[in-house]
This record gives C-alpha cells, sequence and structure tokens, in this order.
C-alpha cells in the first residue's frame, strides 16, 4: 500500500498545468511494468526525475486506489513473480462478493481506464492550442474514439445499481469533455485562440474547465473508494 498525507489534485489538464515553461522539462511515452503487468504510460521528466500518474500505475498493475480525508492509498495484488505469492500457505476463503449497492470491482477497473481516456484526450488537445500548434477535427477524432471505446468497456461492465448510477457520471463527464474539445477547435478555426497561449491559467479557469477539472476529480475518489457518491459537479 502506499500512502501520501498530501492528497494530489487529479484533474483532467494535470500535464497541461505542471509548469510547461520550467527548464529541463518533457513529456514521453513509455513502456511500464507494474506489479508484473505491463503497459504503457505518459511520463513527465523534471530534471531528470520521472514522474508517473497514480491513477495510470494503478491501471496498469491492476492496483486500486482510494483516497480518505487526506490519505491516498494504492494497493496492488500480489504478483505471480512474487515470492511471497507462490509460498504453500493455504489460499484464504474467497471474499465475499460486493453488495449490490455497491461499485463492482470491473466496472471500477473500467471506469478508470475510461477516465484516462478521458485525461489524455484533454491534455493533449488543450497543450496543442496553447502552444499554437496545428489541431484538426481527425486529428481530435483519434482521442474522442479511444475515450468512446472505453465507455463503451465502463458500460459493459456495469453490474450493480451503483455502477449504473456512476457510469451516468462518467458518461456526463465524456459530453463535457466532448463539449469542450468542440469548444476548443471552433476557436481553432476562428483564430481565436490567442486568449489561450498568452496565460498558462487561461484555459483552466473557464467555467467549463473548471467543471471537468472537478468531477474528474470527484470520479477518481468514488471509484478508489468503491462506492457510489454523487456530486453536482457531474451534471
Amino acid at each position: 500500500m502506499l500512502e501520501n498525507r498530501c492528497a494530489p489534485e487529479f484533474v483532467l489538464l494535470t500535464l497541461l498545468f505542471c509548469g510547461a515553461g520550467l527548464a529541463q522539462v518533457r513529456q514521453e511515452n513509455r513502456g511500464l511494468s507494474v506489479n508484473g503487468h505491463n503497459g504503457t504510460a505518459d511520463v513527465v521528466i523534471v530534471n531528470g526525475r520521472t514522474y508517473v500518474e497514480l491513477e495510470t500505475l494503478a491501471r496498469i498493475g491492476k492496483g486500486s486506489l482510494s483516497f480518505h480525508n487526506d490519505q491516498v492509498s494504492l494497493t496492488f495484488p500480489a504478483s505471480a513473480a512474487d515470492p511471497a505469492a507462490n509460498t504453500s500457505s493455504p489460499e484464504p476463503p474467497p471474499s465475499e462478493p460486493p453488495s449490490p449497492t455497491g461499485l463492482s470491482h470491473n466496472f471500477m477497473v473500467a471506469g478508470i481506464e475510461a477516465m484516462a481516456e478521458m485525461r489524455e484526450w484533454a491534455s493533449t488537445l488543450a497543450a496543442a492550442i496553447q502552444r499554437g500548434y496545428g489541431v484538426t477535427d481527425n486529428w481530435v477524432a483519434d482521442y474522442r474514439a479511444q475515450a468512446a471505446h472505453s465507455m463503451r468497456l465502463a458500460e459493459a461492465a456495469a453490474s450493480t445499481s451503483s455502477d449504473r448510477d456512476g457510469l451516468q457520471l462518467l458518461s456526463n463527464e465524456f459530453h463535457a469533455v466532448g463539449e469542450w474539445s468542440d469548444k476548443l477547435l471552433a476557436a481553432k478555426e476562428r483564430m481565436d485562440t490567442a486568449k489561450y497561449t498568452s496565460s498558462p491559467d487561461a484555459l483552466r479557469d473557464e467555467p467549463l474547465s473548471q467543471k471537468i477539472i472537478t468531477c474528474g476529480h470527484f470520479l477518481g475518489a468514488m471509484l478508489g473508494s468503491g462506492e457510489f457518491k454523487d456530486d453536482p459537479s457531474c451534471h
């Protein structure tokens, strides 16, 4: 279990607003192995130190991420390569199935994956707009399609009433990111993006951006807790 007494701000635009103007900062996509599971992750390298989001570690390592007050807990199941997992001690009895009103494990994993895809879509587009890169509908469509695919997997994984309630909040966030993406593309076509390049906080401070950020933080905490909760930011 990994515990952090300083609760981080899990937001959709995390990579964009980490001080892109500082020296020796770069972002790369690398292969990552966590607890015997392999995947790829966006990493940020700052002055030789490598940083990876906790949600990404949990997703690749098939672990769970939970929040309680100012404490963050990251837990991984024992891997096949772990000597402690290959002892001759008897296996513990199977845990009781989750309550019908709780979030199922499959939905929690699928929901975290969907959030990761939405975050990548939003952060990549925001970075391109702020830095003045050329973006097109076709370019953004790839990120939208990946997020939509993850949403379909989350829908297929929803098996309890809480899962279905949580899926509605995920869908609301997906549509909010879509609306925000369309807004930025329209501004790009009108050549009206100078306001976003003049200040590093211009995108983040817009009402729709704040709504997406707040809802994303809430959903990350909810999916990690295993218990459905509601929040006005996701409506």
